[in-house]
């Protein structure tokens, strides 16, 4: 259909018309405006030359015509040099399908806009620019560099720009994105925000035209959900706008027609969904009629055309059935469609087996399950691709640039180095006084033990002075760790502030490294907090999917390995399983071993967690293809403040206290963890009780190859 049966074209005509929209906004909505800073009088005329070509179907002169002409301009603008290298975007990725020539020119695109950025048409360019990637790298599968693009254009036009063509045009690529996906729920709330958000210039054909293909999603999406009464409503409303609105562009009838023959087809649908063959077929008839055309939408006819043969299949009409088919594979020839391809296969199959020559209805058979399953191959690769989780990690990654790009400096390096110095005096006098109570604690505990070996009667008393003294020890923790907390947090937001003033190379540098040591000790007193405080923290159970918590974990920090060029590869059980524990801390204790595989890992090597149920108990495994743990660490890893902490492959730190809480975490939560260390590479393994399991499955030492702790 005109609006979901190609993807990529559309996503590149929903981006022409957002870079209208995005230059108007520049030019202060008036497109008459001849600025300086925007395009040359002389570069509207290519431009009104080129947007013909475009519209009487003669694209093929577009290119020509740009090498000619755009090298005679006296003097181009940066918009000039941008909307050049747009139009021939435009021309490989729509009329041509050649992706990675398109995305080569996005390329272009989006440097000229970042070496722009005090422009005043950089906020628009830049959001079209990144449009444009996430475009052409959807059409070529790359998926997460394709949804990075769309976020950051979409970023920038709600900051900067704050016109809602911009949220409209994002919403607009997330919708589709979402119905091939087949998630119609989240596809159908998409098209209508982008409908929402849309200003509907009835005055300009594009506008027309993208709002009747919005109305023309949404029914669409119902359908999908079988919500018909909805779907109903919004095919006719589509219809309703395209009869009202499409006279008034009397030299774009061509297309008004070609997209009420696409509604009339879609809308058929619902009626064979219905069992409605009579009505539907009527509709296809009318659709086909329309776009089967010269120069009409002949893709979209090819569909119904498909979608027609099944009712003749299906009510054994094989005469019209062999017809038809016959005509499709002439047209086949010229549209090479995938998912027509497969059905064709599969009718003419059924045909020739009706008509008992078996051979030939074999051989068309096999054709279809190759096809159907190279399509499914490509959308399951979509499918795999988690954009929800995506999207929020770009937000995320967002608001940590905002929060060190948007401060400046206030104060001057000599204060700054002064302030610095105070605070490290007040930290080495904490340290101190907090090396004094511990070793006054050690020699209290020391002579507790000696007065426990001498009178067995005051056992008891000496325990509880025991464990009075170890929470001294972690209220002292936890109260330097307090104490430290503000100073150091102050020394990284004035050494923020600093960063981005003007200052020399060394200064910078300087300033720089204070930050990070700050950020690093942070990180740690962090962890020293949740690692004193875990003893007091309640474990609150729920039943949990556990292949789904640990795929979550896995899914959230692929891109921290992509950053290594690692793969991590998850093997789940193999049915669904449900225990009790807690969802947050067992999910921490995941994490923190994927995290630790990838951290000591060299760069290129992959990662493996894998998830197996052994008798009564579930254990999950993470094995690494890193440095090993050497022999005489192994008794230290899991002790807090341990000295066996090392860095990762890349230099990352490690402050020896994640195994402990991990270990932590799992004694209250009634399970084990253990490892298994090579020269090369470590496994470790966590296992969890099964509530209720009374049956025992294959042992651990077959599925994993490593005996239980």
């Amino acid at each position: 259909m005109i609006c979901l049966k190609n993807l990529s074209r559309n996503l590149v005509s929903i981006r022409y018309l957002g870079l209208i929209f995005a230059v108007l906004f520049v030019c202060g909505c008036n497109p008459t405006q001849d600025l300086r800073e925007g395009d040359t009088a002389e570069f509207k005329q290519i431009e009104k030359q080129v947007e013909l070509f475009f519209g009487s179907n003669q694209a093929n002169k577009v290119i020509p015509y740009l090498d000619s002409t755009f090298k005679l301009l006296n003097n181009p603008t940066v918009l000039d040099k941008y909307k050049n290298y747009s139009f021939r975007y435009y021309f490989y990725e729509k009329h041509l399908g050649d992706h990675l020539k398109a995305l080569l020119y996005a390329d272009t695109m989006l440097n000229i806009a970042k070496q722009n950025p005090h422009n005043p048409e950089y906020p628009a360019i830049y959001v079209d620019a990144n449009f444009a990637q996430g475009d052409a790298s959807f059409s070529l599968q790359r998926y997460d560099k394709a949804y990075q693009h769309l976020y950051q254009g979409y970023l920038v036009g709600r900051t900067r720009l704050k016109n809602k063509i911009v949220l409209s045009d994002y919403t607009y690529r997330m919708g589709m994105i979402t119905y091939k996906m087949g998630n119609y729920q989240l596809a159908k709330d998409y098209f209508k925000r982008s409908y929402d958000y849309y200003d509907k210039l009835t005055n300009l054909f594009t506008s027309f035209y993208h709002t009747q293909e919005l109305l023309d999603n949404i029914a669409l999406s119902y359908k999908h959900l079988d919500q018909h009464d909805s779907a109903f409503y919004y095919f006719d409303k589509s219809l309703a706008y395209i009869n009202h609105y499409g006279p008034y562009f009397k030299d774009r009838q061509r297309e008004v027609e070609a997209a009420r023959g696409v509604v009339y087809g879609n809308k058929a649908e619902i009626y064979l969904t219905a069992g409605d063959h009579e009505k539907a077929e009527e509709l296809f008839k009318k659709s086909i009629k329309i776009n089967l055309q010269k120069d009409f939408d002949n893709n979209d006819a090819l569909l119904s055309e498909i979608k027609l043969a099944r009712i003749y299949d299906k009510q054994k009409r094989d005469a019209e059935l062999f017809t038809l088919l016959s005509a499709i594979k002439e047209q086949q020839k010229k549209l090479n469609n995938p998912s027509v391809e497969a059905d064709w296969n599969r009718l003419i199959s059924n045909y020739y087996q009706r008509k008992k020559d078996i051979e030939k209805s074999w051989e068309h058979l096999q054709t279809y399950i190759e096809v159907r399953d190279s399509n499914l191959l490509k959308l399951n690769v979509l499918k795999e691709s988690d954009i929800a989780k995506q999207i929020d990690s770009y937000e995320k990654q967002q608001q940590i640039d905002e929060l060190s790009n948007d401060n400046k400096i206030q104060t001057i390096s000599l204060y700054v180095f002064g302030a610095i110095g105070a605070l490290s005096s007040l930290i080495l006098f904490l340290i101190y006084r907090n090396w004094r109570r511990s070793k006054r604690d050690i020699k209290t505990v020391y002579m507790l033990n000696q007065q426990i070996n001498e009178k067995n009667a005051d056992l008891e008393s000496a325990l509880v002075d025991l464990e009075m003294s170890s929470q001294e020890k972690d209220r002292i923790l936890r109260t330097v760790a307090h104490d430290l907390r503000n100073p150091l947090g102050g020394i990284a937001s004035l050494t923020s502030l600093m960063s981005a003033d003007q200052l020399s190379d060394d200064q910078k540098e300087m300033i720089n490294l204070i930050k990070q040591t700050s950020y690093n000790s942070l990180e740690l007193i962090n962890e020293i907090l949740e690692a004193t405080n875990i003893g007091t923290i309640e474990i609150n159970p729920e039943v949990v999917e556990i292949s789904s918590l640990v795929n979550n974990s896995v899914e959230l920090l692929r891109f921290k390995a992509l950053e290594k060029g690692q793969q991590i590869f998850f093997e789940p059980l193999k049915e669904s399983l449900e225990l009790v524990i807690s969802r947050e801390k067992i999910w921490r204790v995941i994490s923190n071993l994927i995290s630790n595989a990838i951290k000591f890992s060299p760069t290129g090597a992959p990662s493996n967690v894998k998830v197996v149920k052994d008798s009564a108990q579930v254990v999950i495994s993470v094995q690494d293809n890193g440095i090993g743990i050497p022999e005489k660490m192994k008794d230290q890893i899991f002790n807090m403040f341990t000295a066996a902490q090392r860095p990762g492959t890349a230099g990352e730190k490690s402050f020896g206290l994640g195994l402990s809480i991990c270990r932590q975490i799992m004694e209250k939560s009634g399970g084990k963890i253990w490892f298994y260390s090579r020269k090369q590479g470590t496994t470790f393994f966590i296992s969890l009780p099964i509530p209720d399991q009374d049956q025992a499955t294959t042992s651990l030492s077959e599925q994993i190859g490593v005996p239980q702790a």
